[in-house]
């Protein structure tokens, strides 16, 4: 049983059950799907409030709270190893501290992608006996290759020593098993875990400062009226909420305006991974080795590359990607396409010819790097691990950095919650030594070091000018020279009008290198109940036809890696409509990120919902 259990009974014992009242639709709603021209989409009570909404009068909207010391939202790399450190600091100083860890998907790595190459340094600062204790690093790098693609060719490019790409000393894992580890360390050491619990609200005490989260609530109808079987959310209450969510976190949007912590840097940037698991043959399995390219089949102005990773699992296994800078121009780019493509290189196609493919998804990763870091902290919380942005680009490496930076947040709060003299001016306290620590530490260094590479991409020679200013600059100088690059700005703002773009034209997917949309999805092990209001919401329905569509040929379509947006033709026969087919949506957030209006927003579903990644 989970430590939740026993939090749910009371739950349930003081919720009450009650059948859905039909007295209509909030009169925000009405106004929303007034015209028939604008079929109605948005049913999530964070569109439609369900105080002016009379199917939700008389409904008991009570929750049991929870007191904690430290409430983590998240149970990825950098949440984990912050609720480790926290509980070792604390058996070290024989003090009690209550940790509590929220975690959306059903099961910890469940919703955990990565490439990935993983750089053990943290690993190894928070566990120094990692391999006594049996962690998931079974490959170490053998080989390392880099090559430029053309459409036929691949041109070899040396990795000299010191190189952002140079993988001596790292290991090929599979994330998610890592992460599951992990979360057996730390409920050894009694961190609370509860899985399937998605934190969907930020909630603040009266003087403005953080007091915790609470977790979605469940049994509501696809229309957005309570079921039967409707249940408030559990509030978890902390001293400080660490918030973890991952790339793009929802919750983390909603602070960053509460407390204008973006103020002082640049807009984060994103890329798109999109990544297969295959079983190869085993004459061509070279444990070990790593591979990673640029160019064929993108432009040298659309940023991105691919990935082939050789893993040593008792099977011939590979991990293999691709990666598209979500500040492309073109809207009828499609990274799944562009992915499906690049298998059909004449240098990929002797791996993969004969194998089976065994796993699919997708996700979203920072590229801003060290200028597009946000303020850390806030009275109340802070942010660790990819939610801030702490990847290293031309490394293609964060989750050494998400982990120390939990482990540094845990330091810094350990001292506060120790402090028996300690004078808050907050009732949620403020933790600014933790990014006093971040900045002297190896994190900050590493980061600055590579500030310029991804943004001097952006030149006239495209990708092929941000190598350049690599071998020229980072190479001699270590990212020492007097000036820092600046990102071109939103993602979503840089879509061009379809009109003066050309249409790509993809070819058909084989069925045994190349494959289509939904059969990939399939592979993802995406699940959501069905009746609930779709999760991607909108905030003007009429903005995908009359913009989306009208000015860039619905980019919705082709820029997210499920199939969840799909325009369909009207009954009418005239015009088309947005469908969104939330059940496909295997939380990536690239819809958050790239929609050229803004008007979708990413919250969270049913706690459990979503992929279900084995090892990915």
């Amino acid at each position: 049983m989970l430590p939740l259990s026993k939090y749910t009974l009371q739950v349930h014992q003081c919720l009450h059950y009650l059948t859905p009242l039909k007295n209509g639709l909030p009169t925000s709603c009405v106004k929303r799907w007034a015209s028939s021209s604008v079929p109605r989409i948005t049913t999530h009570y964070t569109i439609c409030p369900r105080e002016h909404d009379k199917r939700w009068e008389g409904v008991n909207m009570e929750r049991f709270a929870e007191e904690a010391d430290v409430v983590i939202v998240g149970g990825g790399p950098a949440g984990l190893s912050a609720a480790i450190r926290l509980k070792q600091l604390a058996a070290e100083s024989n003090k009690e501290v209550r940790v509590c860890l929220v975690e959306k998907a059903a099961q910890l790595g469940a919703h955990t992608l990565s490439g990935a190459c993983l750089e053990p340094r943290a690993l190894q600062e928070l566990f120094p006996d990692w391999k006594e204790r049996g962690a998931p690093l079974n490959t170490p790098v053998t080989g390392d290759k880099f090559g430029i693609l053309t459409e036929k060719h691949r041109i070899p490019v040396p990795i000299l020593p010191g190189l952002p790409m140079n993988n001596h000393g790292n290991y090929i894992v599979r994330l998610g098993h890592l992460v599951s580890w992990l979360g057996e360390q730390a409920e050894a050491l009694g961190v609370e875990i509860y899985p399937g619990y998605a934190a969907a609200e930020v909630l603040f005490h009266e003087d403005g400062s953080v007091k915790g989260i609470a977790t979605n609530d469940v049994g509501i109808q696809k229309d957005g009226s309570p079921k039967g079987t409707f249940e408030r959310g559990l509030e978890l209450h902390a001293k400080v909420t660490i918030f973890g969510e991952g790339c793009h976190g929802h919750l983390a949007k909603q602070l960053y305006k509460q407390f204008n912590l973006r103020e002082n840097c640049e807009p984060q940037t994103y890329a798109i991974g999109l990544k297969e698991l295959w079983i190869i043959d085993e004459k061509k399995w070279k444990p070990g080795l790593v591979e990673h390219t640029v160019g064929w089949p993108l432009d040298r102005h659309t940023y991105g590359g691919s990935f082939l990773y050789h893993l040593n699992e008792g099977e011939p296994l590979v991990a293999l990607g691709f990666v598209v800078g979500l500040d492309y121009q073109n809207p009828y780019v499609n990274p799944f396409r562009e992915f499906q493509r690049w298998k059909h290189h004449p240098s990929v196609i002797p791996t993969l010819e004969g194998g089976t493919r065994i796993g699919y998804g997708a996700r979203a990763l920072n590229e801003g790097g060290f200028q597009s870091l946000p303020k850390l902290t806030f009275p109340g919380g802070l942010f660790v691990g990819c939610s801030p942005g702490f990847m290293n680009v031309p490394k293609i490496k964060g989750t050494h950095t998400a982990m120390k930076s939990g482990m540094l947040a845990a330091e810094a709060i350990f001292k506060q919650l120790s402090d028996d003299n300690l004078q808050s001016s907050t009732q949620g306290l403020n933790v600014p030594e933790y990014e006093e620590a971040l900045r002297k530490s190896w994190i900050w260094k590493e980061l600055y070091s590579v500030r310029n590479i991804r943004p001097s991409c952006h030149g006239p020679l495209g990708l092929y000018g941000g190598m350049i200013y690599t071998g020229i600059f980072y190479w001699i100088l270590r990212g020492k020279e007097p000036w820092t690059l600046k990102h071109k700005g939103l993602d979503s703002a840089q879509l061009k009008p379809a009109k003066d773009c050309t249409p790509i034209e993809y070819p058909k997917p084989d069925g045994k290198l190349s494959f289509d949309l939904l059969s990939s999805v399939a592979l993802s092990g995406t699940n959501h109940d069905h009746d609930q209001p779709p999760h991607l919401t909108l905030k003007d329905d009429s903005i995908p036809v009359n913009r989306n569509l009208a000015i860039f040929d619905g980019p919705e379509q082709r820029f997210c890696p499920a199939g969840v947006y799909e325009y369909v033709p009207l009954e009418s026969g005239e015009g088309s409509r947005l469908q969104i087919n939330a059940q496909n949506c295997v939380h990536c957030k690239t819809c958050d990120i790239k929609d050229p209006s803004q008007n979708i927003n990413w919250v969270v579903p049913e706690g459990g919902g979503g992929p279900a990644y084995n090892g990915m």
